[in-house]
């Protein structure tokens, strides 16, 4: 797949299908604009280009409300690369870029790229004030020689399937319902660092790992699958402040349940997906107390996972 980042660098093109967007978590409603898109290129002999920003709009149009995305740049681009998706234009997202009427950006950015066909979601406008509305961005591609496709929200468990609620229910500790309108588990991928050895000695070892630059689930006890050099293992993860012990900074700290207690993960890269929420945080009152109910997560996310695929899916 070819990341390209500026409408230039895609000539020469004959002609290309379009769709345009964030494809932040690359959701089933994302999915079903790429496949539509590949389909439409390949039934009219179209060159397929998917459109995203980078940083993500809302991180330089309203800094101050800390924007955290749902997924990581790397795993977006592996997410589209997996569906067939042969060239991305990420636009480097600006003030600039944000202040084009749509029509200036429509002559600006799509028609240099011999844009014939445009596929977009429900609920999509572009330009400034978002004044490009489907209707008006047909108006544009009856006088400029591109068609216009604008498909139905895309449903899942009852929910129009959006970043938004994506992003609220992985905030929640939903994660299984947000695993319905991913396609997939939620996850992120971090270095496995050195803790203060309390997993340990309580008999339960963990791996460590930073807050990651996504959505982070509720704090709280997973049910989660971790994989390391290619190894995918079951899991107990928590998130959160160790509150038995007097701790307030958040972290993640995850038990293999399958890891021979003798390898060293430290300074290797660890996948986790997140597949069920347990419990809540607890301050317990003593370290046996707690050790009494790691046991128990560990065999409630036993069951959990029987008869579950390693795979990530849902």
């Amino acid at each position: 797949m070819y990341i390209l980042h500026s409408v230039d660098a895609l000539n020469p093109l004959k002609g290309t299908a379009l769709t345009i967007g964030n494809f932040d978590g690359v959701h089933l409603g994302h999915q079903a604009l790429i496949r539509r898109l590949l389909e439409v290129s390949f039934t009219d002999g179209l060159t397929p280009v998917v459109m995203t920003f980078w940083p993500h709009p809302r991180q330089v149009l309203f800094p101050e409300r800390g924007h955290c995305p749902l997924t990581s740049r790397e795993d977006r681009f592996a997410l589209m690369e997996a569906m067939g998706v042969p060239y991305v234009l990420e636009l480097p997202f600006t003030h600039e870029l944000a202040s084009l009427e749509a029509g200036t950006f429509v002559r600006d950015m799509l028609i240099p790229m011999c844009l014939r066909y445009l596929v977009v979601g429900h609920d999509f406008s572009l330009g400034r004030n978002r004044e490009g509305s489907v209707s008006v961005l047909k108006e544009l591609g009856a006088l400029l020689g591109f068609s216009v496709e604008q498909l139905f929200s895309v449903m899942a468990d009852a929910m129009v399937v959006s970043s938004t609620t994506l992003r609220r229910l992985i905030a929640e500790g939903d994660v299984a319902k947000a695993a319905l309108l991913l396609g997939r588990w939620h996850g992120f991928s971090g270095e496995v660092l050195h803790g203060d050895g309390r997993g340990h000695s309580l008999g339960f070892p963990t791996a460590n790992q930073h807050r990651p630059a996504v959505v982070l689930p509720a704090e709280g006890v997973y049910v989660t699958q971790a994989s390391v050099d290619g190894r995918s293992m079951p899991a107990v993860t928590s998130v959160g402040r160790k509150p038995t012990f007097g701790e307030n900074e958040l972290g993640v700290e995850t038990f293999l349940l399958e890891l021979d207690g003798s390898q060293n993960l430290y300074g290797h890269t660890m996948r986790l997906e997140f597949v069920e929420r347990l419990r809540n945080e607890q301050r317990f009152a003593s370290t046996d107390e707690l050790k009494r109910q790691i046991a128990a997560d560990v065999r409630a996310a036993r069951q959990v996972l029987a008869g579950r695929s390693l795979s990530g899916s849902v």
